[in-house]
């Protein structure tokens, strides 16, 4: 009888048990359902914008004005150093044909020869502060003049290229400290509904990858265009030297026709001395 009795105790504990699981597993289930019903299902770009934290709004928005700056600057600088070789090069044809310093700054009269017209006004001053000089000592000061011109015109042509190298370089960490905090508030979001399931993790850490992706996209331009100017400078640099370089060949052409036109004039001084 009492083996009987402890049989049909431990039936009942174990359809307790069951039904126990059974009604937990329900619930959890159900709780899971109401969760998937609550979350947003637009998983598009602008709804898990529109849905993400404030942080991840800011850091994503912060990212496009960037990508932004990147497009202006492309645009902006391009135009502006295609038309400084343009005019460089015109320029640098017409101190090839001139055959003295003078002659040459009076033909840089159009607006694009302002640069190498400055050239050689700083040539020309220091030929007249340096009269009576020795030519040597007179093409060192000259060079050096024109090193400075070329150093200010070269630091007037990047100013603004610097900000796509910051940008290239920090625009992928600021995207993922967006995605870091994205993901902290999906963790967040799984303790308070008690629940793992997938319908709730994943459009939070749709929306924190996200920040991640506007990161690259802002950060890849940027670094591509910030090489593709490096390119373009190099050349205006050339240019600029080629520029340089001819002003030098004119001051150094006109010393040498100044010293031949001084040892002919006295040429015939020295043979009527000796006639005398």
């Amino acid at each position: 009888m009492a083996t009987k009795l402890l049989k049909q105790t431990a039936a009942a504990s174990l359809t307790a048990a069951l039904g126990l699981g059974a009604t937990n597993a329900w619930a959890q289930e159900g709780a899971a359902r109401t969760a998937a019903t609550t979350v947003p299902h637009d998983l598009s770009a602008m709804g898990m914008f529109l849905n993400a934290d404030g942080v991840v709004k800011a850091v994503i928005l912060g990212l496009l004005a960037a990508s932004v700056v990147t497009w202006t600057i492309l645009l902006a600088k391009g135009l502006e150093l295609r038309a400084a070789r343009g005019r460089l090069q015109g320029s640098l044809d017409k101190l090839d044909e001139a055959p003295s310093l003078d002659v040459a700054a009076s033909q840089l009269t159009g607006e694009g020869d302002a640069l190498a017209l400055a050239f050689a006004r700083a040539a020309s001053a220091e030929r007249a502060l340096s009269e009576g000089l020795p030519a040597e000592g007179v093409k060192e000061r000259v060079v050096l003049r024109l090193e400075r011109l070329e150093a200010k015109a070269r630091r007037a042509i990047v100013r603004g290229t610097g900000v796509l190298a910051t940008i290239g370089a920090t625009a992928p960490f600021v995207g993922l400290f967006g995605t870091v905090w994205g993901i902290m508030n999906s963790f967040i979001g799984i303790s308070k509904t008690q629940t793992t399931s997938l319908a709730v993790v994943a459009p939070g850490i749709a929306e924190a990858l996200l920040a991640t992706a506007t990161g690259l996209v802002a950060a890849i331009p940027a670094v591509v265009v910030y090489n593709v100017f490096a390119r373009k400078v190099d050349g205006y640099r050339v240019l600029l030297a080629d520029v340089s370089a001819g002003v030098l060949r004119l001051v150094s052409r006109d010393l040498d026709r100044e010293q031949a036109g001084m040892q002919g004039a006295g040429a015939p001084r020295a043979r009527s001395r000796a006639a005398e």
